[in-house]
């Protein structure tokens, strides 16, 4: 008998400052649909978190990603909008924001929906 495995779970984090304009329809679209950086994950895939980083300097993502860790989570998504230096300005600390997730053992993607 073939053992299932289990879902995978993933979040989004995302910049502070665009939450306040952005409801994030779009990274919420991308997954639903499985396009883009969502493209490799099936059906079973679990969207179990959608969190702002707290702002400069990422001060929410340390908590946040300890605390999903008992949820199950096996990947964090950084939102294209922290990535992106034309619409919105870059994030300043995108690299203490993903060495922060990677040192919980947890995957980074890169990216969302652009």
């Amino acid at each position: 008998m073939e053992e299932k495995t289990k879902p995978r779970k993933i979040a989004v984090v995302r910049c502070d400052i665009v939450s306040e304009a952005c409801p994030g329809v779009g990274c919420f679209k991308a997954f639903n649909e499985r396009k883009l950086h969502f493209e490799p994950y099936d059906e079973d895939t679990q969207m179990i978190a959608f969190f702002t980083c707290g702002g400069c300097s990422g001060r929410r993502v340390y908590r946040l990603v300890n605390a999903l860790k008992k949820y199950g989570l096996d990947v964090v998504h950084l939102s294209s909008c922290m990535l992106m230096e034309d619409t919105y300005p870059k994030c300043p600390n995108l690299d203490n924001i993903k060495k922060t997730i990677l040192d919980a053992g947890i995957k980074v993607v890169e990216g969302t929906h652009h």
